[in-house]
């Protein structure tokens, strides 16, 4: 086996943990806010490692492997618990890229400079967090360098399950709350993914969580209301005089980094003045911004559901495609996804299997797109239950749909809630045209990008810029509130385009998800 295969195995294995503990870490999350996105978060960080490991062309340098390893991590990170993971892979890589072979004194090396790059990157570091985690992992592989690395990694499980759990006595916010530090708990998955897979053992499942106590649901929002992270790129770029930049404008700040490549996460009130302030340093591009009260009231709808979902009268079942879209349309309380979209509508009987699973007395399907809407019919008269099919014709709509959904109202007054919610949402997109188009005297080439609003093409041209610039001027010729844009999986640079945005309307709200959808560059929502 390869080294590159072998390093993509045991990230695969790091990724699987997160991914099994993924709902469990998002609930605990509380610090540095309650906004429960810290599992998903790490895992989406570990798995653009894997997805650069496996695209990027193979190399037999171990230090440009390493390399690779660390840049994937930093452009991947979402988050404060992700940036932080990306500077502990950092740190790690840095030092396996300097050696040969891989030995129980290389990893406590490689988790010394982890902690080490980990704390550095951190304004105000706080213990009882994924710090303390680190620091204590890298204390434990210095103390085994004689041992076998499976013997290593099991005592790094056990010293970091001991960590976590001692992690509310150090941290004030976990005590009163009754949970355990979720970025502490992920980085410790990690490690029991790794050790599993060196071990040739399965992975044991998840643990169940306990209640939470009625602190863990009701804590104190962020005093800010956006989670806003970029990457900014280009030479010669100083961590330290973006962060000073920043500083006066928020908090949870963290820049992060090398010369040519800075991750920038914030916790703001004016995601505007941090783009620009990322623009005056070099090319931005990344651009997540998210509404952490938005998130912090989600969580809490969330864990103060009865555990049993019977209690729940409706549930939602959505069609969606790309990962971020999935999460998004979760965290609104989707009980279901259905994969579909463009070119690749869901049967029936797939709706209606998902229908059946839904344990609740009635439901709503959300079609998002137009040709899903007849199969969402035929699975609705063919259910046991009562079935309404909201037919929203677009991710966007279906994302305005789901801001009007609840759990407790039965299905008919929700889906008449979400129809409505869902027609006062205008919709953009930006696409590739497959052929060329002359509508109105506009012409578009093939292959060249194509605007829409409301499903109307509106501009085109060679230029992502200025055809997203147009359709957002054109979802703004009349006075909105919030604009949100989900970038697809061909992620486009917003950066210029938000900034221009942020200037010309300081008055709107602008939110920016990861939407990983085929086909649309980016589609937009405005309301």
């Amino acid at each position: 086996m390869s080294e590159r295969a072998a390093v993509i195995e045991l990230v695969r294995a790091a990724e699987t943990a997160l991914e099994r503990n993924r709902a469990r870490l998002d609930d605990l999350n509380v610090y540095p806010v309650p906004d429960g996105d810290t599992g998903t978060n790490m895992l989406f960080t570990v798995r653009a490692v894997t997805e650069t490991l496996q695209q990027v062309v193979a190399t037999s340098d171990r230090a440009d492997l390493a390399q690779e390893v660390a840049h994937a991590a930093l452009l991947g990170a979402r988050g404060n618990s992700g940036v932080i993971l990306s500077q502990i892979v950092r740190g790690a890589a840095d030092v396996l890229g300097e050696i040969e072979g891989l030995d129980a004194p290389a990893v406590a090396r490689a988790l010394r400079r982890a902690s080490d790059e980990a704390y550095a990157a951190v304004r105000e570091p706080a213990e009882g967090t994924i710090l303390t985690a680190i620091r204590v992992l890298a204390d434990e592989a210095e103390a085994r360098t004689d041992s076998e690395l499976p013997a290593l990694f099991a005592a790094l499980v056990r010293r970091g399950d001991e960590a976590v759990e001692q992690t509310p006595e150090q941290l004030e916010v976990l005590r009163r709350a009754g949970v355990v530090d979720a970025g502490a708990a992920g980085l410790v998955e990690i490690v029991r993914g790794i050790a599993a897979h060196l071990a040739g053992e399965p992975l044991p499942d998840a643990p169940v969580s306990d209640p939470m106590k009625p602190d863990a649901v009701h804590l104190e929002a962020s005093r800010y209301r956006y989670c806003t992270v970029f990457v900014v790129e280009g030479a010669a770029l100083d961590a330290f005089e973006l962060e000073r930049a920043l500083a006066g404008l928020g908090d949870s700040l963290l820049v992060v980094g090398d010369r040519t490549a800075l991750k920038a996460h914030l916790h703001t009130d004016d995601p505007g003045a941090a783009l620009r302030a990322g623009t005056a340093v070099g090319v931005i591009e990344r651009v997540e911004i998210a509404n952490m009260h938005i998130q912090t009231a989600e969580r809490e709808r969330r864990l103060a559901q009865p555990s049993d979902e019977q209690a729940h009268e409706t549930a939602v079942i959505a069609v969606v495609t790309g990962e971020g879209n999935r999460r998004l349309f979760e965290s609104l309380g989707a009980a279901g996804i259905v994969d579909g979209g463009e070119t690749m509508n869901p049967s029936t009987e797939e709706l209606l299997e998902a229908i059946e699973r839904a344990r609740t007395a009635e439901t709503v399907v959300v079609t998002n797109n137009d040709n899903v809407v007849l199969a969402a019919r035929q699975a609705a008269r063919l259910a046991g239950k009562p079935v309404y099919v909201v037919a929203t014709d677009s991710i966007q709509a279906g994302l305005g749909a789901m801001l009007a959904f609840d759990a407790a109202l039965g299905a008919e007054a929700n889906a008449a809630a979400m129809e409505q919610a869902a027609a006062s949402v205008a919709t953009g997109a930006v696409t590739i045209a497959s052929r060329t188009v002359n509508i109105d005297g506009l012409d578009v080439a093939r292959g060249a990008y194509l605007g829409l609003t409301d499903g109307e093409p509106i501009a085109g041209g060679t230029s992502f810029d200025a055809v997203a610039g147009s359709v957002v001027e054109r979802l703004l010729g009349e006075p909105r509130d919030v604009l949100t844009f989900i970038t697809g999986e061909d992620e486009p640079e917003l950066g210029p385009l938000l900034a221009r945005v942020a200037d010309r309307h300081p008055e709107l709200e602008l939110e920016v998800h990861a939407g990983g959808q085929p086909h649309y560059p980016l589609l937009l929502s405005a309301e």
